[in-house]
């Protein structure tokens, strides 16, 4: 698929087919998020991958009650939670480099963008999990301090193809020399 196509393309999933995502598959989508640029190459993420059906129930159970994804993720081969050493990105001898404190939000914005796009060339699927308890879904994975739980991906293969939305026009978001 060519990259293009593959942006133009890629939607997120939320029903997904009992296909099991196979162990090649899984290395192939953190290969993608491995290469990944970052600050400084400090590659400030870490995987966890869960495949255990009743942990999946839990961690999907963090989600607030209205986020479409707990049902996708549910039937999903797999999840992958994506965390970040929050103590790496934007920062330089252990001092604050940006006045923004969450630059590890921007380098995991493009690994998890990566994943995606991968999986979406492989015939997967995926979708960004945001709306959910972080703190609680740290506890039941064991993430600890400085890393933090950012999203949850469920990776799986997609019962159909869905539609994107409509998009603003380049005219509407483009802006020559100033603001």
């Amino acid at each position: 698929m060519e990259l293009k196509d593959a942006i133009l393309t890629r939607r997120s999933v939320r029903k997904f087919t009992d296909y099991t995502v196979t162990e090649a598959e899984i290395d192939e989508l953190l290969d993608a998020a491995r290469w990944s640029p970052s600050w400084a190459n400090t590659q400030c993420w870490e995987f966890i991958i869960i495949q255990d059906r009743e942990l999946i129930k839990e961690v999907t159970d963090t989600y607030s009650s209205t986020n479409p994804a707990r049902k996708c993720s549910e039937s999903a081969s797999l999840l992958i939670a994506v965390c970040a050493d929050t103590k790496k990105a934007g920062y330089k001898k252990s001092e604050p480099s940006t006045i923004y404190d969450s630059w590890f939000m921007f380098d995991l914005g493009i690994a998890v963008q990566n994943i995606s796009l991968r999986a979406h060339d492989m015939g997967l699927g995926t979708v960004i999990v945001g709306s959910m308890d972080h703190r609680k879904c740290e506890e039941i994975l064991n993430v600890k301090s400085p890393y933090s739980l950012v999203t949850v991906i469920p990776v799986g293969k997609p019962e159909t193809a869905p539609s994107g939305p409509s998009r603003r026009e380049i005219s509407d978001i483009k802006h020559l020399n100033r603001f």
